[in-house]
């Protein structure tokens, strides 16, 4: 599952994407800095999974990831191909959700491509030319039903209805995710088009140091502009987090968080609330050999979450042995938990929580 971190040119996506990966993309204070994407496979901060390894005391520990993808700044003009446009989208395209970075700090030593520092104005340029290529993807899908709707085909009439009123919102600025789509329509019509604007989003307002814990002007002007949208605002100071992880040790890495009345990087909430936004969650397994953080889609049932681990274990799938993670900690090791009886046999349609410590069986 990837993450994909757009914005204008120069607002900080670079910048934020080596605070959350060991890749080090190349920054500089100039447009199109980035030109191909920079991937990087980033782990997911649990203290959880530390609280497992204290307990159990194994040989390794492995933790959940997420990829998180830095995409070359869009411009406006990109849906017709300016700058670098036709590549942004099909990158943008590619992934499960976006990070959308926002400038919200004034610097006149740092450029920015419209002249003036406004978040709203920018975010509207990229929802422009995100709704412009759905507009056009749409409007060939459109055609084609149209068609078969003038023949007397109800179930063309019904999608040429619901594709027709999609169309009007995206021309009236509306982006797909922001809209009132019946499920069943949603599911039927509008999900096979792979629209980029339906994709989940997180605006990352990028301010500087003084505005690292409580946000400025811009910040609230940017979460009165998503309100609809129901999306989340993380406030971050990214050339801020940069300075923090070129600090070679933990200690000192407190100290300057303390300094600014933080208590964890802000890079370590992004990549959980990113993790969140992929629809993610974490399960456990914990042994002598390997505490490990595996990831699956909330919704998962028992055997999918197994065959995470290995194709064979799901097929073959018997039972789940399940322990919550509450249970595991409170009584300190899984024969403890077993003595008190807390944990439970799971069949194939058990749901998996986040947090379960799980074993299984199965036969291939």
């Amino acid at each position: 599952m990837k993450a994909g971190i757009v914005g204008l040119p120069n607002v900080g996506k670079s910048t934020l994407f080596n605070c959350l990966s060991n890749a080090k993309a190349q920054s500089a204070n100039f447009p199109f800095c980035t030109i191909e994407p920079n991937i990087g496979v980033v782990n997911v901060p649990d203290k959880r999974l530390e609280r497992l390894e204290q307990l159990v005391k194994p040989e390794r520990v492995i933790p959940a990831t997420v990829e998180i993808v830095d995409i070359a700044g869009l411009v406006k003009g990109a849906s017709k191909g300016e700058g670098l446009g036709n590549q942004f989208l099909a990158n943008i395209r590619e992934t499960d959700a976006i990070l959308h970075v926002l400038r919200c700090f004034d610097n006149d030593n740092v450029v920015h491509v419209d002249g003036s520092v406004n978040p709203i104005r920018d975010k509207e340029t990229i929802d422009m030319e995100l709704q412009l290529k759905d507009l056009e993807s749409l409007e060939k899908r459109l055609d084609r039903v149209s068609r078969a709707a003038r023949t007397g085909d109800k179930e063309a009439q019904k999608e040429e209805g619901v594709l027709a009123e999609l169309k009007r919102n995206l021309e009236s600025g509306l982006s797909v995710r922001a809209m009132q789509i019946a499920k069943d329509d949603y599911k039927a019509y509008v999900s096979p088009l792979q629209l980029i604007t339906s994709k989940p989003v997180m605006y990352i307002c990028n301010v500087d140091e003084a505005a690292a814990v409580k946000g400025n002007t811009y910040v609230e002007q940017v979460k009165a502009a998503v309100a609809s949208e129901k999306a989340e605002v993380l406030v971050l100071a990214v050339a801020t987090e940069a300075d923090i992880m070129e600090l070679e040790t933990y200690e000192e890495r407190q100290m300057f968080l303390e300094d600014l009345g933080l208590d964890e990087p802000g890079a370590s909430k992004l990549i959980r609330a990113a993790y969140r936004l992929l629809n993610l969650q974490t399960y456990f397994t914990a042994g002598p050999k390997e505490v490990r953080a595996w990831t699956i889609a909330v919704g998962a049932t028992a055997p999918q979450a197994a065959g995470v681990i290995h194709t064979d274990f799901e097929k073959g799938f018997i039972r789940a042995e399940v322990i919550s993670f509450a249970d595991y900690t409170a009584l300190g090791s899984e024969i403890k938990v077993r003595e008190a009886g807390k944990m439970r046999v799971e069949g194939k349609e058990y749901v998996v929580q986040d947090g379960d410590v799980m074993h299984f069986r199965f036969n291939v």
